[in-house]
Parts: C-alpha cells; sequence; structure tokens
C-alpha cells in the first residue's frame, strides 16, 4: 500500500514545520478581509499559527500576522483563534 504524503506547513511564529492538521490559517482575501479558514482551502493569502495559546498570544504581541498579511489584523481574530483552541 502506497504511504500518504502529509502536506506540512510553517507556523509564522515559532518557525516549525508541522502538519496542517497541527495548524490554524488565518487568510486575506482579495477583498482585504480577514478571518479563520478551517477547512484550509480559501482563496487568499494565508498564514499558519500552531494550535497553542502561547504562540497566538505571542503572534498578537509582536503582530507578526500583520506583517505576513500585509493588513492591519483585528484583535477579534486573535479572540476567535483562542476560542477555536
Amino acid at each position: 500500500m502506497k504511504i500518504k504524503k502529509i502536506p506540512l506547513r510553517t507556523c509564522v511564529v515559532t518557525k516549525e514545520k508541522l502538519p496542517k492538521k497541527e495548524l490554524i490559517r488565518v487568510v486575506k482575501d482579495n477583498n482585504g478581509n480577514i478571518f479563520i479558514d478551517e477547512l484550509g482551502k480559501a482563496n487568499g493569502r494565508g498564514a499558519y499559527l500552531k494550535k497553542d495559546s502561547l504562540v497566538v498570544e505571542k503572534a498578537r504581541k509582536t503582530k507578526i500576522l500583520n506583517k505576513h498579511l500585509e493588513v492591519d489584523v483585528p484583535d477579534s481574530i486573535y479572540i476567535e483563534v483562542q476560542n477555536i483552541l
């Protein structure tokens, strides 16, 4: 039986390569809207965060998502990520 390849993505905070299922994807679409992509297939520019509350807090403090998505990320996104965890 053929072994299925597990897609790896990099967390923007910790720089760890992890399977997609262990990460949360935050997306900026073409209209500039920012949302959490739970399925991991939405169109737009995405940034991955490790499913860890400390990592989410560090992302909020350093504003690293603002740099990766090239737009100001509201605090409501970070709160929504914390609720998913």
